[in-house]
C-alpha cells in the first residue's frame, strides 16, 4: 500500500495529475475540495459550514476537515492506497493524518509537491473558471487570497514531511504529460 500527499497551491494541477496516478497505481483519490463541493451542492450541514469559509478563500477549520477525512477513509477499506489532494493543509492536519493511518497499519509514503509560479497559477485558475464554471476561480481577489492562504498557512506543511524525508518537489510547469512523467518517475523510484 502506498499513500501519497499530492501537494501544491491552487491551480497547480493536483486534480488533473491525481486522476492519472489513480489509474496507474490503483489508488483512491481523496480530494477534500471535491468532498466539500459535493456537500455544498447537497446543502449538508458540513457543506454549509465549509461554504462560509470557502467563499472567502479561507481554509475550512481543522476539526471539520479531519472529521470529513476520517469518514472518507473509512468508506474505502479495500483501497490499495490513497492520494490525498488538498489535505493536509496544516501541521495539525498532517499529525492527525499520521495518527489515522497508523491506526490502520499504514503511513504516508511521500509528499509530491507541485511547484508552480504565482502568475501561472492565476492564469490557470482564471482559465479553469471559464471551462468548469467554478466561481471560486473567477474572482481575482479570491484567487489572490487563496494563493496567500496557501503560502502563509498551507506551505509550512511541507516542513512536516521534509522532517520525515518524505518531501519531493516536482516541477509543475510544462505539458500535463511531462508533469505526469515526473510524478511517475518519483513514485516508481520509491516503490521499487
Amino acid at each position: 500500500m502506498i499513500n501519497i500527499v499530492l501537494f501544491g497551491p491552487p491551480g497547480a494541477g493536483k486534480g488533473t495529475q491525481a486522476e492519472r496516478l489513480v489509474k496507474k497505481y490503483n489508488l483512491f483519490h481523496l480530494s477534500t475540495g471535491d468532498v466539500f463541493r459535493y456537500n455544498i451542492k447537497n446543502e449538508t450541514e458540513l457543506g454549509k459550514l465549509a461554504k462560509s469559509f470557502m467563499d472567502k478563500g479561507q481554509l475550512v477549520p481543522d476539526e471539520v476537515t479531519i472529521k470529513l477525512l476520517i469518514s472518507e477513509v473509512e468508506k474505502h477499506p479495500e483501497a490499495e492506497g490513497f492520494i490525498f489532494d488538498g489535505f493536509p493543509r496544516t501541521q495539525p492536519q498532517a499529525k492527525a493524518l499520521d495518527e489515522i493511518l497508523s491506526e490502520k497499519g499504514t503511513s504516508i509514503g511521500m509528499m509530491l509537491a507541485l511547484d508552480v509560479e504565482e502568475e501561472e497559477l492565476r492564469q490557470r485558475l482564471l482559465k479553469r473558471a471559464e471551462v468548469s464554471g467554478r466561481a471560486d476561480d473567477a474572482d481575482p481577489k479570491v484567487i489572490q487570497n487563496r494563493i496567500d492562504v496557501y503560502k502563509n498557512e498551507t506551505a509550512p506543511v511541507k516542513e512536516f514531511y521534509k522532517a520525515q524525508n518524505k518531501y519531493i518537489q516536482i516541477d509543475g510547469i510544462g505539458s500535463i504529460d511531462q508533469i505526469t512523467d515526473r510524478l511517475f518517475a518519483e513514485i516508481d523510484a520509491v516503490i521499487r
